[in-house]
């Protein structure tokens, strides 16, 4: 073998793109590239808008959907579901203008007879590898996974598992290496996956309890390697993404939650809202102590963790601050109305919206608790903001007489 023949593949290897969901100024999953909620605090962003300030462009969005958009080069991706068709579709925006670049059908029919009024069918927030774009849908009594080109051609589609309906379905996938994680718990027992990204064949399954339960797959680093993290079911799960292999599990959830798990490194915090209420700090040790807990409601809203403290914007309108290692409240707030969307971290700011679209933004300050910004946009919202490149998507709806009518803002000073 000769050294030009040797250096070929290297030299190939090299001049690869890098992913487009390594770029700092994307946000190509659900909760951003770290699944932390933790947005680039390197960012200039309006403090003050309207429907007609700091407003970069408005577009409609057919259909209904809870789903956040992610944002990755030039494009957004975000779900939707048609329930007069009874279509489910992905759709790609111009990130520039707002405007349609496609739209793909991934199901057509069989939709079920009844889902939570807070739910939709189009409750999942897509994923990206910066080759393919990936949505969980659940439809006729199954959830699959679909894997699109950038194009919006269909690559593959997977069946996860049968799926009986309690509340809806929401879990987002999550991209790990060589692969792409999903997960769905229900009744029927469910399960959790990790499907090859190129073909969508399933390299590793493992069977869930019985019981209905709304959580994503988290990955984070911890004690040295990585650990795909999943509470619910009235349990803790640490498993090896690579293999799903169960690296440790006990008790320590509720039944039912929706929320995303968080950690700092030492400890994972879970909380859930059926059929109690609870947030309890988890040694990530696999020794299953637990470390504190408390009966505060925080459902829906995932949390976020910064500097040694743990911030909640909990379901009915509070906001709290707990020392993360010992769970001493620090403070207390009130934010006001009912909140459904994660709030997202931008450097020492929290940006929550509630269910009547008004936006606010308070200090990550364990001192005090302080309210720097108070904005209305839409009239419902039920859709985590995504926040990335020196703007702020938000998925919202407006009413025009009693026409429901969905869009998604860009806002930004530029």
């Amino acid at each position: 073998m000769t050294l030009r023949s040797r250096l070929l593949p290297l030299v190939a290897l090299l001049l690869l793109p890098a992913p487009l969901s390594a770029n700092p100024n994307d946000w190509p999953t659900w909760r951003g590239t770290d699944h932390t909620g933790h947005a680039n605090p390197d960012q200039d962003l309006p403090l003050k808008f309207s429907k007609s300030e700091n407003v970069r462009w408005v577009t409609a969005i057919p259909g209904k959907g809870h789903g956040s958009p992610i944002v990755v080069g030039e494009q957004i991706y975000l779900a939707t579901a048609d329930g007069k068709k009874q279509t489910q579709s992905l759709l790609c925006l111009d990130r520039k203008t707002g405007k349609q670049i496609w739209v793909r059908e991934i199901h057509k029919g069989n939709f079920p007879k009844k889902i939570n009024n807070k739910a939709t069918h189009a409750s999942s927030t897509p994923a990206c590898d910066g080759e393919r774009v990936f949505i969980n849908f659940m439809n006729d009594g199954a959830v699959h996974t679909t894997a699109l080109s950038l194009k919006g051609k269909i690559l593959w589609q997977t069946k996860i598992t049968k799926y009986v309906v309690h509340q809806g379905f929401g879990s987002s996938p999550a991209v790990y290496k060589n692969l792409v994680i999903v997960s769905a718990d229900n009744k029927t027992g469910g399960a959790i996956c990790g499907l090859d990204r190129k073909s969508g064949k399933v390299i590793w399954k493992i069977d869930r309890p019985r019981k209905p339960n709304y959580v994503s797959p988290i990955i984070f680093r911890i004690g040295g390697r990585d650990q795909l993290i999943l509470m619910g079911c009235d349990l803790v799960t640490s498993l090896d993404p690579n293999d799903g292999k169960k690296l440790w599990e006990f008790k320590g959830a509720t039944t039912e939650c929706v929320s995303s798990i968080v950690t700092d490194g030492k400890h994972v915090f879970t909380s859930g809202g059926y059929p109690k209420n609870h947030i309890a700090a988890v040694k990530a040790d696999g020794s299953g102590e637990v470390v504190w807990k408390n009966i505060s409601r925080v459902y829906v809203p995932s949390m976020l963790v910064k500097d040694g403290y743990l911030y909640a914007v909990m379901d009915g309108g509070a906001a709290m601050c707990w020392k993360s290692d010992t769970g001493e409240k620090m403070w207390k707030g009130n934010l006001g109305g009912t909140f459904t969307a994660s709030p997202v971290l931008v450097g020492d700011d929290i940006h929550a919206i509630n269910e009547n679209g008004e936006y606010l933004v308070f200090k990550a300050d364990p001192k005090e608790f302080k309210i720097i910004a108070r904005n209305q946009i839409g009239e419902k919202v039920f859709s985590t903001p995504t926040i990335c490149g020196g703007h702020i998507y938000s998925r919202v709806v407006e009413y025009d007489g009693d026409e429901r009518i969905e869009k998604l803002y860009c806002l930004g000073i530029k």
